[in-house]
């Protein structure tokens, strides 16, 4: 049920209008940027150019300088500082236009409808670009994984992709930049088997106990019982145990419960 509403929220996110990448005061520079850069009151050092594939770009006096990751502010003030430092400028004010967004795109991978690269000129944040995608499929995974660059760094951050459009929660819809790879991992399965009404793998739901699994897979037959259920997990040593499950226990990725027959 969870699934469906995420989807039917991601559906009506694709529907509406995308706001502008570049509007957002937050907008990460990155590679294939080009930006006018000037000087007050210095028009000789007034500059193009693109930011390249390392994040940097290379500016009169100063030489190369890393601006990927960052905002147009703060790169206006990483300029500053560095002409201030340099005895060039005594106080510079820097001025950072952004001309062009090339080659800035993100990927999005793994279980999405439609997987690809697409460009940040459109969309921006993960909440956007899963959109794009088409969403998640039946058997995506509850949480994305984001990867790229920042300030020079490798990032990483797990996204609660059902967060994102039932809690509002604005901090994890984070704004992308250039070269980002979104991926949505395949969903944790259980496999039930035996007198069930429908044997096979489903998608663990989030805290699904037994008994919701034994729902999902149809109950038991007529010569099954629900009180009379084995299951099979791998413990952290990777020995199977066979377990007597209660129906409030939580069941676990790779659980196998076998339902077996009554014995009235």
């Amino acid at each position: 049920m969870l699934q469906i509403l995420v989807r039917t929220l991601i559906l009506l996110s694709m529907l509406s209008s995308a706001k502008a990448f570049a509007e957002s005061p937050d907008y990460p520079l990155g590679p294939g940027d080009i930006l006018r850069i000037q000087v007050f009151q210095n028009p000789d050092l007034t500059t193009e150019t693109r930011v390249s594939e390392s994040g940097s770009i290379t500016f009169p006096l100063v030489g190369a300088l890393e601006v990927g990751g960052l905002s147009v502010a703060s790169a206006e003030n990483k300029l500053a500082a560095a002409l201030k430092k340099g005895g060039f400028i005594k106080q510079p004010q820097v001025t950072i236009v952004l001309l062009q967004m090339r080659g800035n795109q993100v990927s999005v991978l793994g279980q999405v409808n439609r997987p690809g690269r697409f460009p940040l000129e459109t969309l921006s944040r993960v909440s956007d670009m899963l959109a794009a995608a088409g969403g998640t499929t039946a058997l995506g995974d509850d949480y994305a994984i984001v990867t790229g660059t920042r300030n020079g760094q490798v990032f990483r951050k797990v996204i609660d992709i059902p967060a994102l459009y039932l809690d509002e929660r604005s901090e994890e819809d984070i704004i992308l930049a250039g070269g980002d790879t979104i991926y949505v991992h395949r969903a944790p399965v259980f496999y039930i088997y035996g007198e069930a009404q429908r044997p096979g793998a489903y998608r663990i739901e989030r805290g699904m106990t037994v008994m919701q699994a034994l729902a999902q897979g149809g109950g038991p037959t007529p010569r099954g019982s629900e009180w009379w259920l084995r299951l099979d997990r791998r413990n952290a040593d990777g020995v199977v145990e066979r377990l007597s499950p209660k129906m409030t226990d939580a069941v676990q990725p790779n659980d196998i419960i076998y339902v077996r027959e009554s014995i009235f």
